[in-house]
This record gives structure tokens, sequence and C-alpha cells, in this order.
């Protein structure tokens, strides 16, 4: 853990404040409760990220990890979804490049609700452009792709491969098979899990957190330079 911080690992009450705003989710009952949310979600959460810091700076010395700039709102948009719930029952935080639209950024995240906690890497929906890039590079360089694959030890039993795939993507003839499972990706993300809630409450989180994270570095390396010549092209 970084010397100095102060994260001791989650409250429980922060679970349970997430259960009492699925049960209540409204302004009154946030706003009657919302002293709760900063001493059991928000402030543990901030802790967390500067806890985190050191870790994903030694990754890009650029990765955001301004707390305010990483955590999620617990305010949802409903613009634009069904679910018109005003506050999120859960919490996440992203790392990712400083400045950079979610919407075009490889990011790092972590997410913790009432049924678990998780963490991965991967882009943040579909970035079609990204992909293709990234396709590009198995296909034109297969063997420093499956390097980088390696490096990061996947498959693993609890680091998988995640995301939808298109249906009629046909896969080049000469990629080797390694690479089939992440050439169709119509959004890609790799996450741990199977962790119990419980390792989220102590201290340690940290510690197994930033070792996936640091684990997948050479894959952060690999989606981050297909985004950026995506970018420029």
């Amino acid at each position: 853990m970084m010397i100095g911080s102060s994260f001791t690992g989650f409250p429980e009450e922060m679970i349970r404040f997430f259960l009492a705003l699925r049960l209540n989710n409204d302004a009154v009952f946030f706003t009657d409760h919302e002293m709760e949310y900063k001493q059991y979600v928000k402030m543990p959460l901030y802790d967390f990220i500067n806890a985190m810091a050191s870790p994903m700076l030694s990754i890009a010395t650029d990765m955001e990890v301004r707390p305010v700039k990483c955590l999620a709102r617990i305010r949802r948009d409903t613009r634009f979804t069904k679910d018109k719930s005003p506050y999120r029952d859960h919490m996440w935080l992203l790392f990712r490049r400083s400045g950079e639209p979610r919407e075009a950024s490889v990011m790092y995240w972590f997410e913790i609700s009432p049924e678990a906690v998780e963490w991965g890497l991967g882009f943040w929906g579909d970035n079609r452009p990204a992909l293709d890039a990234l396709r590009r590079r198995m296909v034109h360089q297969p063997v420093a792709v499956i390097g980088v694959l390696e490096a990061c030890q996947l498959p693993s039993a609890n680091l998988m491969l995640y995301g939808d795939c298109y249906q009629r993507m046909q896969i080049p003839e000469e990629l080797p098979e390694k690479l089939h499972p992440y050439y169709t990706r119509k959004s890609l993300y790799i996450k741990r899990t199977g962790v119990p809630l419980s390792k989220a409450y102590q201290p340690g989180i940290v510690d197994l957190v930033s070792a996936d994270m640091l684990r997948l570095k050479p894959m952060y390396e690999l989606l981050r330079a297909s985004a950026d010549e995506s970018l420029s092209g």
C-alpha cells in the first residue's frame, strides 16, 4: 500500500448505504443521508484512489489520479436511459489519461456494489476506430501482440476477456488462433472476477488491485497505442 495512505479498507457501512439507497432512491432520502454518503462512500473511495496513485503513475505518468476526476458521480444522468433512478446504488472509478474524453480513452476501472467488487482494463463502450487499429496490429504484428498476452499471463482463471463480438466479422486465415477471441470484439475489456466482497473491507484490497493493474501494463500500452493510432488517423 502507498506509504502515508489513510486507506484502511472500505467500511461495511458503504454497502448498507447502497442497499438503503436502492430501496429509497429519491432526492429526499439522499438529502437526509448525504453525510453518510460522504463519510462511508465518497471519502473511503477518495482514500482508495490516493492509495492507488503511485502504482497507476508507474504505469503511465499522464494518468489522472485526482480523486475528484476519477470517481463517478453518485447522481446518475438519466436523460438517455429507461431507468430513471436518480442515484447509483454502487460506485465506480476510472484511471485514464488526464484530460482525455472518456469515450476515446483506454482506462483502468474499479467498481464496488452490494453484489461484487471488480476491476479491470479496457475501452469505454464500443470504440470501433481503436479496435480496428488493434486488429491491424494483430494481423501485421501477431508475435508482438501474443507477447503482450503472455506477459500479462492471459487468459487467466480470474482475469478474463469480456465484450460483445461482431457476429459476421471474418477472421483472417493467417491470424494465430490465440488472437481469435480478441479479433472480433465490438467492445473489449479484461475483468477480475470472483473476489469475495469481504476482501474490500481490508486494506490489502489496494495490493490486490494494484498487482493486477501492474500486471496488465503491457496490455494497457498495447490498447493505448491502438487508441492513439486511431486518433492520429
